[in-house]
C-alpha cells in the first residue's frame, strides 16, 4: 500500500489542523493506521493510532484530549484531527500502515509548524 500525508501547514497556538493520509489499493481496510511525528532534531515518535475498523483508539499521553485519529475505509484514508495546537507540536507528521509486524509502509510527511 502507498501513503500520501496532506494538511500541514502554518497555525497560530490555540489552531487547529486536519491530517489526511490517502491509501492507494484495495486492502486499506486490513490495516491498523498510524501517526507519527519528527520534530526537530529529535527521533520520530508516536502520536495515534486507530485499528483496522475504527472501533479502537490509542493516543500519546501528550496529545490526548486535543488529537482526534479516524478513517474512513470507504474513501482509503486517514485523519488526525489536531485540536489547541502548541510550539511544541511543531514537527513532520507521518502515517503509517500496520501490517501485523510492525508499521511497513510509510507516507512522506507533512510539516506541521505551530506559531506562539
Amino acid at each position: 500500500v502507498q501513503l500520501q500525508a496532506c494538511g500541514g501547514g502554518l497555525v497560530q497556538a490555540g489552531g487547529s489542523l486536519r491530517l489526511s493520509c490517502a491509501a492507494s489499493g484495495r486492502t486499506f481496510s486490513s490495516y491498523d493506521m498510524g501517526w507519527f511525528r519528527q520534530a526537530p532534531g529529535k527521533e520520530r515518535v508516536f502520536v495515534a493510532r486507530i485499528n483496522w475498523s475504527g472501533g479502537s483508539t490509542y493516543y500519546a499521553d501528550s496529545v490526548k484530549g486535543r488529537f482526534t485519529i479516524s478513517r474512513d475505509n470507504a474513501k482509503n484514508t486517514a485523519y488526525l484531527q489536531m485540536n489547541s495546537l502548541k510550539p511544541e507540536d511543531t514537527a513532520v507528521y507521518y502515517c503509517a500502515a500496520e501490517s501485523g509486524t510492525g508499521y511497513t509502509y510509510w507516507g512522506q510527511g507533512t510539516l506541521v509548524t505551530v506559531s506562539s
